[in-house]
């Protein structure tokens, strides 16, 4: 083999290596950016049911005590939602939504879950004036939430899969971006709205 050869040889791997490795980082960017857009219908999807749970706590259908207690937790996850401004790039950070928010969203589940997890004063909340619609909003919200966390958390499992491969660790191909972060959260429905 002679030196041209030889030289052509490394070249063409040489080529083929780069030319995987733009594959490898083009894949990685693309879950980068999944994970990034399913939080943020993450998120939307939350604030539509923390609304939908100020909806019914504000229709006068709950008991006062409960009323109180489902707005005052709904309040909390929207505030932590909107609450300081957020950094430049912030909605790009693929940390997740951080342990208040999980923390805010999880406690309005449990609330909801002791306000509405009586079979009977459900079917009675179902029978008044507009109760019907207002538990039918809050079901079709929360369950949006808990489809739209399930695929946040898969795409967040498919860039951590793509980001433990040796080539990616090796080329340091993920750059300085941190590691995805899932998100883990209370969302289970009570027994009765989940019927909805």
């Amino acid at each position: 083999m002679t030196w041209s050869e030889l030289a052509l040889l490394v070249l063409v791997v040489a080529a083929v290596a780069v030319w995987l490795a733009w594959i490898s980082a083009s894949r990685l960017d693309r879950l980068h950016r999944k994970v990034v857009a399913s939080r943020i219908a993450l998120q939307a999807q939350l604030a539509r049911r923390a609304g939908a749970a100020v909806d019914l706590a504000s229709s006068g259908l709950l008991d006062p005590a409960g009323a109180v207690l489902v707005a005052d937790a709904a309040f909390a996850a929207l505030e932590d939602d909107t609450g300081p401004a957020p950094t430049a790039g912030a909605e790009l950070a693929l940390e997740g939504m951080g342990p208040d928010r999980e923390r805010a969203e999880s406690e309005l589940s449990a609330t909801l879950r002791s306000a509405l997890g009586d079979d009977e004063a459900l079917a009675e909340l179902r029978r008044a004036p507009g109760g019907d619609e207002l538990v039918g909003q809050l079901s079709a919200a929360w369950y949006r939430a808990q489809l739209a966390r399930r695929f946040h958390n898969e795409a967040v499992a498919q860039a951590r899969r793509a980001r433990r491969t040796w080539y990616v660790r090796l080329l340091r191909l993920s750059g300085h971006a941190a590691l995805p972060r899932m998100v883990e959260l209370d969302d289970q429905m009570p027994e009765g709205l989940s019927g909805a």
